[in-house]
């Protein structure tokens, strides 16, 4: 019993080494993820990664966003402002301090949020998502990318203000080490984006967004917001912290579990 003892407390104190905290209590605190989803996608994105982190005891939330997914807002309604708002009360609702994760190009918004309410932000992680500084828009970024493969599929409806995104991009610009199903299930899935969300220039200070700790999770195999721009970004803006995850552009779908270890440490970070 003694021996079991001595390797219990060597796992777990290797464990929390490697968390980078010597003290178990921090590892053991449950922490509030809201998770925000990409262009053209929804809460759907996080399937496989809500249950692993609630298999741990952590509360998680996935939202749609105004006018996708469930969410039944016209997407000719939709606007960046009030999509922020809807976020920042939910946030509102929670007790403490939620981590906030944001994918692809609604990166701006995580940021946006965390300008206006940075009390309750413990920390933003960007997952292969756009990170602008004051005053630029995802839009302004995505022209940088000259290798990108999404550009030519998608169609912009006037009317709507809004895209689409051709069904047969999806494999090799989205999913390239995915399951079939996944790409077979987006058929069905994937909607009309807003388009405000990408042209509106953000408005941020290092008053409010800049006490707020950022970290970055490149994905280095990604077609859709290109290595090269995402470590562009996160040089002009640097992180606390970059993790490399060797996926496509949806490692929630194709390496969920490593995926969760990387939120974990980052949650777990002084």
């Amino acid at each position: 019993m003694r021996n079991l003892i001595i390797v219990f407390l060597l796992l777990t104190t290797s464990m929390s080494s490697a968390l980078g905290y010597e003290n178990n209590d921090i590892m053991n605190e449950k922490k509030t993820f809201v998770l925000i989803h990409g262009s053209w996608h929804s809460a759907w994105n996080w399937f496989r990664v809500t249950p692993l982190l609630e298999k741990q005891g952590h509360r998680v939330i996935a939202p749609d966003l105004p006018g996708m997914g469930r969410d039944k807002t016209p997407v000719k309604e939709v606007r960046f402002e009030k999509t922020v708002q809807k976020i920042c009360d939910l946030i509102d609702t929670v007790p403490g301090k939620v981590i906030l994760v944001g994918h692809s190009k609604n990166g701006v918004l995580i940021s946006q949020i965390a300008e206006y309410r940075p009390e309750k932000i413990e920390k933003l992680v960007y997952l292969a998502a756009v990170l602008v500084p004051n005053g630029k828009s995802a839009l302004d970024l995505f022209k940088l990318d000259k290798e990108e493969v999404l550009g030519p599929y998608i169609t912009y409806h006037p009317k709507s203000n809004s895209s689409t995104l051709s069904p047969e991009i999806y494999k090799k610009g989205l999913y390239h080490d995915c399951d079939d199903e996944i790409t077979e299930m987006a058929k069905i899935i994937l909607s009309h984006e807003p388009r405000q969300t990408a042209t509106t220039k953000i408005s941020i200070t290092d008053k409010n967004y800049g006490s707020v700790p950022r970290y970055y999770i490149e994905c280095t195999e990604d077609r859709a917001i290109t290595p090269v721009l995402q470590q562009k970004m996160y040089r002009d803006m640097p992180c606390k912290e970059v993790y490399k995850i060797a996926t496509s552009h949806s490692p929630f779908f194709s390496k969920p579990q490593e995926l969760v270890d990387i939120l974990l440490k980052i949650a777990y970070k002084g």
